[in-house]
């Protein structure tokens, strides 16, 4: 490994926070990070294939989902793939690691676009743009709360899966699960 310093940071007076990154290498071989947390919400850059770096070419920041309506604007922790004739674009909402587990609203979303730099939009339509997503796993009270931090994995042959954290009740620790994630009419679904 060699440090080459950092790709992207954010700080207080910037409109996006640069955490949760992610790497997505698009049909045509161009590489995008998919970053973000709350503030404005998920945005995403090119990245140069050879560095490693913010591709200084393509200068534009995509927004690709915000919480416009919700105080916080609470999304973060994305992962973006491509199946088929869509890209996917996973999605944490709302609250998580709350002092009493039973409070968790964390629970994990997803979108599709056509394109990796959207529009994403969720199985109603509305676009991600406008705080949409359709719901793919939240807590059950019972036996656990607030799942998300996901990050999806496709494999062809072995089969997809889905990681995420999530808070076993009554106990309130946090596990690390990785589920089965199947496909119905070009839509992700995830067994708890």
């Amino acid at each position: 490994w060699i440090d080459r310093g950092k790709v992207l940071g954010s700080t207080s007076g910037d409109d996006f926070n640069a955490i949760d990154p992610t790497i997505l290498t698009d049909t045509d071989g161009r590489v995008w990070m998919t970053y973000g947390s709350f503030w404005t919400g998920i945005k995403q850059r090119e990245i140069d294939p050879a560095t490693g770096m913010l591709l200084a070419s393509n200068p534009t920041i995509y927004a690709l989902a915000e919480r416009p309506a919700v105080q916080f604007d609470p999304i973060e922790g994305t992962s973006l793939v491509h199946r088929g004739n869509f890209y996917y674009l996973f999605a944490s909402f709302d609250f998580c690691c709350k002092p009493n587990p039973y409070d968790d609203t964390y629970r994990i979303v997803v979108g599709r676009a056509t394109s990796p730099n959207g529009p994403f939009a969720d199985m109603n339509g509305t676009p991600m743009m406008q705080g949409g997503g359709t719901e793919l796993l939240a807590g059950n009270k019972e036996t656990y709360s607030g799942p998300g931090g996901e990050t999806a994995y496709l494999d062809s042959q072995n089969g997809d899966l889905i990681v995420f954290h999530a808070i076993h009740l009554p106990d309130g620790q946090a596990y690390l699960f990785l589920n089965p994630l199947t496909w119905s009419n070009d839509w992700p679904q995830v067994q708890p």
